[in-house]
């Protein structure tokens, strides 16, 4: 069984011997804290932090670390506190191990709240030092290599668990050795017949072509000694999610994944790595279009490499990936390289490069968790924004940004600021002008235009793919559509208060302060906001707060609390003033609000068929007027009876176009050979512009019956 003494020995090779006493020392602490406890296995408890901390001596991380591995359960599962371990071993020692401790005082309904919750708390940790989410993955590993012991459900959500949010996070920091074994021992809980299967054909298939393999390993190696390079030929095997993957989404049988042949070779500087690409390219012909070069362009998480597949002498691809020693530690150790570097006393560009990524990575999740509404929303952003494939584009400047594969303009635009994507109205794509809603491709130059006042569209939503555009878009709009309630409620409560001749102006501070008081609200612009938005009347808050003003016993004359006259509407109320699309009003319709809750204000024409239960209920019913000042266009739709013929949609989108009107859709219809019915929804300034539509529609002698659709 390893001990203790087995990792001093192993950490001698790094550290001085001060800091590993503190090593043993946090052992011995953890070890009669978890005195008595046991795992599910049987084995005393103090051996699965000793085994995290001996996953993490093989990564060199520093002494605070494996302190922190040593006691990452102390505060979760025993009486000892956060304070106590500080008072002990330090302060960064008991915010690592906090860091990693779940909420535990915290009691919660839902297994995925709970979850959602502690991620949660975790990043933060993260943010005031990146050593947690190291630490919480050396857990999750050993945690997931003991599994065996564990009911067969619970194995299954770990392991969904690991495989969604805990490997996706090792391969965003580079850390590609955990990532590794993470998702395989994932695939093994989740599909144990499948893991099997591939596990035997792949040892069967190894045996095969063990002699295919030897010959291209001493081809690629000769051909770099006969041209004096340095470099060491070693071969790469996929590991068993890798290889299922590919055989699900490329929908091809084992034997043709394991048809190709993977090499590696590690050379000794950056300059050696172009020299052997060439060598390799002479030797066997190149696959066009299959050459990747990560030197020039580093993946996000620092990985280095050159890529390049070959046609074999059989005619069997060959994977070749080249790359200096200091990129395979890269490769393979990711933001862990870090500390493996200061281990040794030496800085390393590219290991301190992805320390730095690794910190606006997180910062970038922190941004994402103030926007989010709640932490199960966050944590469906942060599974969105883990690691897809990426595209790399520029700014004017010659600057390069990393984007997912799909990511659009206003996904460039949110990853330059948020306030650059809240206020973009246009872009130039290479110079040309290009809608936001284009996806981008590798290699583009990007100018993002944008105007003060300008605000997020809704439909954005509908086509970006990164966590932080989403969550910035749902964020402004959330804060817009608050302001746009807060606005709607002040009008509503005034009309309603005018009835007893005062306003909320005039109003003095004591009625409303006691008034917020009796609904638990901090602010007048919650009251407000909740009048906009439905969820309170308008005119029940009046009567309650001149009630308020005059005393309880002061019997009230509010004229049943209907405002006097009307309210006006102008079109570009924003969010919490709706158009019902079941009868689609129009400047010059008779029209009536109807007070819906979360929604504001939705405005029907007052025949609408669908007022008819609402009408019971005339306290969210309320008079509108339309304003003379209304620049806006609205939708309208017209049924029309027309004799076939060709060219029918033209001749319509000529004469509608004319007329200074837009076609929104059309569809239709046959009822015979002879008689057509057209669905027309169009774009209009108002009722008179309709009018003069239609009146140039009857004008066309093939057209019969016209008719403005409602309901």
């Amino acid at each position: 069984m390893f001990t203790i003494d087995d990792l001093a020995d192993r950490l001698g090779g790094y550290l001085p011997p001060d800091e590993i006493r503190q090593v043993k020392r946090a052992f011995y602490y953890a070890e009669q804290a978890h005195d008595g406890q046991r795992r599910r296995s049987g084995e005393p408890y103090v051996t699965h932090p000793l085994a995290v901390a001996n996953i993490l001596a093989n990564m060199h991380m520093d002494h605070q670390s494996l302190m922190a591995a040593m006691l990452h359960d102390v505060i979760e599962d025993t009486g000892v506190g956060k304070e106590a371990l500080a008072e002990q071993f330090g302060k960064p020692v008991a915010e690592l191990v906090d860091g990693v401790s779940k909420l535990t005082q915290i009691t919660f309904e839902d297994k995925a709240v709970a979850q959602a919750e502690n991620f949660q708390k975790m990043v933060l940790a993260m943010s005031r030092d990146i050593r947690v989410i190291i630490v919480k993955l050396a857990d999750r590993l050993h945690n997931m290599r003991t599994l065996g012991a564990l009911r067969p459900e619970k194995k299954r959500r770990i392991a969904r668990e690991t495989l969604e949010i805990y490997a996706r996070i090792a391969s965003r920091l580079g850390i590609n050795t955990i990532r590794v074994e993470l998702e395989d021992l994932s695939f093994q809980a989740l599909h144990p017949m499948r893991a099997e299967r591939i596990k035997r054909a792949v040892s069967s298939a190894r045996g095969n072509r063990r002699s295919a393999i030897r010959q291209i390993q001493h081809a690629l190696q000769t051909s770099l000694d006969d041209e004096g390079l340095p470099g060491t030929v070693v071969g790469r095997q996929k590991h068993l999610l890798s290889i299922y993957k590919k055989m699900r989404d490329q929908r091809k049988p084992f034997a043709e994944i394991m048809d190709v042949f993977g090499f590696r070779i590690i050379t000794d500087d950056v300059d050696s790595c172009y020299r052997i690409l060439g060598v390799v390219h002479n030797l066997y012909k190149p696959v066009p279009g299959r050459f990747k070069d990560y030197i020039a362009i580093p993946k996000a998480n620092g990985y280095q490499s050159l890529h390049t597949t070959l046609f074999g002498s059989s005619g069997m691809p060959i994977e070749v990936q080249i790359r200096t020693r200091e990129m395979e530690a890269m490769a393979n150790n990711g933001i862990a390289a870090h500390w493996l570097y200061k281990a040794g006393q030496t800085e390393h560009p590219i290991a301190e490069g992805s320390h730095a990524r690794a910190r606006a990575w997180v910062k970038g999740l922190l941004e994402m968790q103030r926007h989010a509404g709640d932490s199960l929303e966050f944590i469906e952003h942060v599974k969105n924004d883990l690691f897809p494939d990426d595209i790399y584009v520029f700014t004017p400047k010659g600057d390069i940004m990393e984007l997912p594969q799909g990511a659009t303009v206003i996904d460039f635009a949110y990853s330059v600021h948020t306030d650059i994507g809240n206020s973009c109205i246009a872009c130039r794509i290479d110079r040309h002008l290009a809608p936001l809603s284009t996806r981008l491709e590798s290699g583009q130059t990007l100018e993002i235009i944008t105007a003060p006042g300008a605000k997020p569209n809704l439909a954005w939503l509908n086509f970006v793919v990164t966590a932080k555009a989403r969550s910035a878009i749902r964020h402004a709009l959330k804060h817009q559509q608050q302001t746009e309630a807060v606005q709607l409620g002040r009008r509503l409560l005034n009309k309603s208060l005018a009835d007893f001749e005062t306003s909320l102006e005039e109003l003095p501070g004591g009625p409303l302060h006691t008034l917020l008081a009796e609904l638990a609200l901090k602010h007048e612009e919650g009251l407000l906001e909740s009048i906009g938005l439905g969820t309170r009347v308008a005119h029940v808050v009046a009567r309650r707060l001149i009630d308020l003003q005059h005393g309880e016993a002061r019997e009230t004359t509010d004229r049943q609390g209907r405002p006097h006259g009307p309210i006006v509407i102008s079109g570009a109320e924003g969010m919490v003033i709706k158009f019902a699309r079941c009868c689609h009003p129009l400047p010059g319709d008779p029209v009536i609000g109807h007070l819906s809750v979360g929604k504001g204000i939705v405005v029907h024409r007052t025949e609408c068929r669908n007022l008819g239960e609402l009408k019971n209920d005339p306290d969210k019913l309320f008079p509108l007027e339309w304003s003379d000042e209304i620049d806006e266009d609205f939708p309208v739709a017209l049924r029309l009876e027309v004799e076939s013929r060709r060219g029918l949609v033209a001749e319509l989108a000529g004469l509608v176009t004319d007329a200074g009107a837009n076609i929104e859709r059309i569809g239709i219809e046959e009822r015979d050979a002879r008689l057509s019915i057209v669905h027309l929804t169009l774009a209009v300034h108002d009722r008179v512009h309709l009018a003069r539509i239609i009146k140039r529609l009857r004008n066309l002698s093939h057209i019969g019956r016209i008719s403005r659709v409602g309901n």
